[in-house]
């Protein structure tokens, strides 16, 4: 029998776990969502109940920032994680751990959106920005497992800055999209797309500044990497329909003639991209930037 891997996807605002054979990582069994962990003490509480419960000795974990083999590094959303060892945590647990939008790009070559492309780019629009590059068929890590930060792009030479968030990312992902939707009576940024997609024409001119900026900033990307596609995963991956129309016109306007043909995608795996990419990456252990095909 094949072992089973416990998949988790960490996001700054929702925690997601599955399960999954460990010879057939792409096919998750949901086991459920739940608010993300507000300590360390609660995060460890609640993925060692997951792996008693489950009886597994394989884990995949993404986490919305910066890691090295078993390790957390920098997690802005989740400061708690920071300098984490999560094999230290779960002694006799094979542990893996990734980012989140690494490993949604992982599930995305592996069998969804990417499959059969060397080159791509995932943008995961959610609490934050994250992002990954398949270039000539691996996941680019960069040197310090921090490649593709594209929430830290910019294209406004008067920012002063930031920390802990980059500029792309206070102007468009979901917390921005939520900021602004708050400022048209609207409760989130899901119902300020919902009436986008309406037709509304005051939702449509919200959305319009953060979806451009979104746009110039990815021409920067696609004149880099001559990407066959840009797919979009976490929230923003139902969302292309209404947001693909305002995205596109920005990002073509910035390249030249022969990359205006890239394809703007939605993630095959939409929002479980990340839980697909933290199953295959606990079958796989810290060689999963091998697992492509």
């Amino acid at each position: 029998m094949s072992e089973t891997v416990l998949a988790v996807d960490l996001g700054g605002t929702w925690l997601r776990a599955g399960l999954a054979s460990r010879d057939n990582p792409v096919s998750v069994r949901p086991l459920g969502e739940w608010p993300a962990p507000a300590t360390r003490m609660e995060f460890l509480a609640t993925i060692g109940w997951q792996i008693a419960e489950n009886d597994t000795t394989r884990l995949g974990l993404g986490i919305p920032g910066f890691a090295r083999g078993t390790g957390c590094l920098w997690v802005p959303n989740l400061p708690y994680l920071d300098g984490l060892d999560l094999a230290a945590c779960f002694p006799g647990v094979a542990v893996a751990v990734g980012n989140d939008a690494q490993l949604s790009l992982l599930a995305e070559a592996s069998a969804g959106a990417a499959a059969g492309l060397s080159d791509a780019i995932l943008v995961a629009i959610g609490t934050g920005i994250g992002s990954a590059v398949l270039a000539d068929g691996r996941i680019v890590g960069g040197a310090h497992g921090g490649a593709c930060s594209f929430g830290w792009a910019a294209v406004d030479l008067e920012d002063a800055g930031d920390d802990t968030h980059g500029w792309l990312e206070r102007h468009c992902s979901g917390t921005a999209l939520d900021r602004i939707a708050a400022s048209t009576g609207l409760s989130d940024g899901v119902a300020l797309v919902e009436n986008a997609r309406a037709g509304d024409a005051k939702a449509k001119a919200a959305l319009r500044p953060p979806m451009e900026a979104l746009g110039a900033a990815l021409a920067g990307a696609v004149a880099l990497l001559d990407p066959a596609a840009v797919i979009f995963a976490g929230g923003l991956a139902a969302a292309l329909d209404a947001l693909g129309p305002l995205i596109r016109p920005a990002l073509i306007k910035r390249l030249p003639a022969h990359l205006r043909g890239v394809a703007l995608k939605a993630a095959h795996f939409g929002p479980q991209a990340g839980l697909v990419g933290a199953a295959i990456t606990g079958a796989c252990g810290s060689d999963w930037r091998r697992a492509l095909p």
